[in-house]
């Protein structure tokens, strides 16, 4: 599928950015275009890489005349751009819309005009029945996705919805070990928190999956561990040696949960199991080639997917964090 193939990533030198460029420059590519707004980070990815089929455009995913010069001659776009952290974007949420809910019309009318042949749009779990502002627009962010395939069918368009990849930036696993360092405590908003939590290569790699086998308007689940926070922070506790770290509950933030989850009770009606890996939501628009395409998948035999089920233990933790280079 990559096999020279032009390909732009928005948002492509965060944490999830710079993984997916990595491995896609392993995939055969024509040419790699990292569109994001921060020239220092840019400059240190060229540097960091140093191959001749990467090329950076500076652009905010706000700016559609920026993103539709970007888009020409692209096969595939990765969407990753957003304002992700849920505080920030409680406390400006119209910055969040511009960003998550504009941008993203952006990307697909810049996508339409240039005939790029895929769009794939990094989803979240707080998608899924959302309580807060940063959910609401990845939820619409999602919606408006799925719709551009009824404008057209030269592009398709496809969601992949996933939770919290460790080590990404902002990730709790960096926040807990520099509180374990230098504070000698660490602060969870609260003991009974869980979440489902990833390795970033294995997202990735998630991540091409979907892109190889979908073919317009699902919303790719990925099936990830969950975890208690608190065990979590635990088991780092546990790998750094120190003694006496003590946990502090500080209470919820707004818009918290205490458990997410990946799916919520309404999409269980139209969710199907596609394998071990990936649940697939089909919407509930008129897709025909959806429902051909699906028809022999089962569906889902539980109402929702949250975290506090089927929780890891801190053999499970320690094995993942050790797998993700977090801890030796």
């Amino acid at each position: 599928m990559f096999t020279n193939q032009v390909i732009l990533v928005t948002g492509g030198t965060g944490s999830w950015g710079y993984e997916l460029v990595k491995q896609l420059l392993t995939q055969g590519p024509k040419e790699v275009i990292v569109y994001s707004r921060n020239e220092s980070t840019q400059v240190a990815m060229s540097r960091a890489f140093e191959d001749d089929r990467l090329t950076f455009r500076i652009g905010d995913i706000r700016d559609k005349e920026a993103l539709t010069d970007a888009c020409q001659h692209v096969d595939i776009v990765y969407h990753l751009a957003a304002l992700k952290h849920v505080p920030v974007c409680e406390d400006q949420p119209y910055e969040a819309l511009k960003t998550n809910v504009i941008g993203t019309q952006n990307v697909i009318e810049a996508a339409i005009e240039n005939k790029v042949k895929k769009v794939m749009y990094i989803s979240t779990d707080k998608a899924a029945n959302p309580s807060n502002f940063y959910g609401m627009t990845k939820a619409i962010g999602e919606k408006l996705i799925v719709y551009a395939n009824l404008l057209q069918e030269e592009t398709k368009f496809v969601c992949v919805r996933g939770g919290n990849v460790l080590g990404t930036n902002g990730s709790v696993i960096h926040l807990f070990k520099n509180q374990i360092m230098n504070k000698n405590h660490v602060r969870i908003t609260d003991m009974k928190m869980t979440r489902f939590f990833f390795t970033l290569p294995d997202a990735i790699s998630l991540l091409f999956k979907a892109s190889i086998e979908s073919i317009g308007g699902e919303i790719f689940v990925m099936s990830m561990p969950t975890c208690r926070i608190a065990d979590l922070a635990e088991v780092l506790i546990e790998a750094s040696g120190k003694e006496n770290v003590e946990i502090i509950e500080s209470g919820i933030r707004p818009g918290e949960k205490i458990h997410e989850i990946l799916m919520s009770e309404y999409e269980s009606m139209t969710t199907i199991v596609y394998d071990r890996e990936y649940l697939v939501i089909l919407p509930t628009l008129d897709f025909p080639e959806l429902k051909e395409r699906y028809r022999h998948y089962p569906f889902v035999p539980f109402d929702s997917f949250s975290s506090e089920h089927n929780l890891m233990n801190k053999d499970e933790i320690r094995n993942l964090l050790i797998r993700g280079g977090f801890i030796s």
